[in-house]
């Protein structure tokens, strides 16, 4: 059935800035930009290494995300990393705050939080390649 996740969908506040977040910030390949000018809103198509993907859409007077307290639906975006040191250390070069690393009770990984210029709740989860 399910092979893979294959893409999530993120509406942002304000396109240029959270493209510039997107694909400077944390390198994401654009894929595809297109302006859909009927409903007034950009779509981004990005990349990650692995072929999974994130379309990045602007919306006019889109309601804001209710976030904390936690809110019903998509918790947080999770990445894996293969060093969360050096991510931390560009994410932070790069103005970003990043939370103090924690440890997954269940798999001993590291992992951590930063937000998206929206503050959308996205996770640093280091993976070792085998």
């Amino acid at each position: 059935m399910l092979t893979r996740l294959h893409h999530a969908a993120i509406i942002c506040a304000d396109y240029p800035r959270s493209k510039h977040f997107y694909t400077e910030v944390l390198g994401l390949k654009i894929l595809a930009e297109n302006y859909r000018a009927e409903r007034d809103s950009w779509k981004l198509d990005l990349a990650l290494p692995d072929g999974s993907q994130i379309e990045l859409f602007s919306f006019p007077c889109a309601p804001k995300r209710p976030s904390r307290p936690e809110a019903q639906g998509l918790r947080h975006l999770a990445f894996a990393v293969e060093d969360i040191d050096a991510v931390i250390a560009h994410l932070t070069a790069a103005h970003v705050e990043v939370e103090p690393i924690r440890i997954d009770p269940y798999t001993d990984a590291r992992f951590t939080f930063f937000a998206d210029p929206d503050g959308l709740p996205l996770e640093l989860y280091e993976v070792t390649t085998p």
